[in-house]
Order: C-alpha cells, then structure tokens, then sequence
C-alpha cells in the first residue's frame, strides 16, 4: 500500500514536472523543471528495484547533461519572441507525434504486461541487477548502446560548437604573428643625454 501511494506521487510528480518543461516561458525554468522530472523517475526506478539505473539517471542526466543544458541555455542570448513565433504552426504535427507515441506505449504496455502482478521482477540470489543489466547492455542492446554513445557525442560538440563565439571586443593574439614578428619592429633605441647630479 505505502509504494503504491509513493509510485502515484512520483508518477504525479514526473508527469506534471514534464507538462511545464514544453509550457514553461523560460527556458532556465523549463531545464529546471526537466531536473525535477529525472529526479522523480530515478524514484520510480528505486522503486523498481532498479538502484543502478536510478544512480545513472541522477549522475549522467542531472549532473552532466543537465549541466550542459543550462550551460548553453544561459549562455546563448536567446529570444524568446522569436523563439515563440512558429509555435502555434507546429502544433498540430507535435500533438499528432505526441498521441502515436503515447497510444505506442499504451499498447506496449498492454501487451507485455498483461499478466504482470505489480511486483518487479527479482534476479537470481547472489546476482545484482548491475550485472545483470550490464551482461544485457553488452550483448543484446549493444548496437543500440553504440548509437546512444554517438549521439551524445554530437549533442555534445553541437553545443559547444552554439557557445563558442567570437567577440569583437575581445583581443586576440595571432602565433603566426608573434613569430614573424623583428626587433626592429618591437625594440626602439633611444640616445638620450646623461644626467649628473649637482
């Protein structure tokens, strides 16, 4: 009874933080409401007994990739007017991919789960759901861990690649430069008269 009030408050929780990361004005605010979001299902895991997976969650997605989010979000000078404009164009394509995702995972969960009894499903004595998760990562989803792999690595050098900018302000100093550079060009030799003390 106690994790069924627990499961419902996190699923409350997750699914209302997730309504205001699409519906928040800010941007900051929206990537902080995507924080909340992990949190709450790395508790959903825990509940499932899946306590790997809910360290994963909070280290990799809050600590670094949110991280990076707010990074570039703060960063960028983003206009939110503009930002906004082809919002209500878009709409009707995102509510349809929104529905077919959601009727795929209602149908996912119908027929895989028809017969699951609410309790989650325990690994061998003496084998920690680690491992076992891992032996699966390795073998059968290791393609898919790959692809994963990459996209991250995009994701990440697309934005730093949006943050790095030139400032016209800003003085730079060219190498090539420097090394072509003579002494007649940097040193001046000035013949001034000797002073004495009187």
């Amino acid at each position: 009874m106690f994790e069924t009030i627990v499961f419902y408050f996190f699923a409350t929780v997750l699914l209302l933080a997730a309504l205001r990361v699409i519906t928040a004005r800010n941007p900051v605010h929206a990537a902080l409401f995507l924080v909340l979001a992990f949190f709450t299902g790395a508790g959903l895991w825990l509940l499932l007994r899946a306590e790997f997976l809910a360290l994963a969650l909070v280290l990799v997605y809050v600590g670094a990739v949110m991280v990076l989010f707010l990074f570039v979000v703060m960063m960028l000078d983003i206009n939110l007017e503009r930002l906004r404009e082809g919002f209500w164009q878009y709409l009707p394509l995102g509510a349809v991919v929104g529905a077919l995702m959601a009727a795929e995972m209602a149908l996912l969960l119908a027929s895989r789960y028809a017969g699951f009894t609410g309790r989650p499903l325990e690994p061998p004595p003496g084998v920690g759901n680690t491992r076992v998760l891992g032996r699966l990562i390795y073998t059968d989803y290791v393609y898919a861990f790959e692809i994963a792999a990459v996209i991250l690595l995009v994701a990440i050098v697309a934005a730093i690649a949006l943050t790095l900018r030139r400032r016209k302000d800003s003085r730079r100093l060219d190498p090539a430069e420097q090394i072509r550079v003579r002494r007649s060009e940097r040193v001046q030799s000035i013949s001034m008269p000797a002073e004495r003390d009187q």
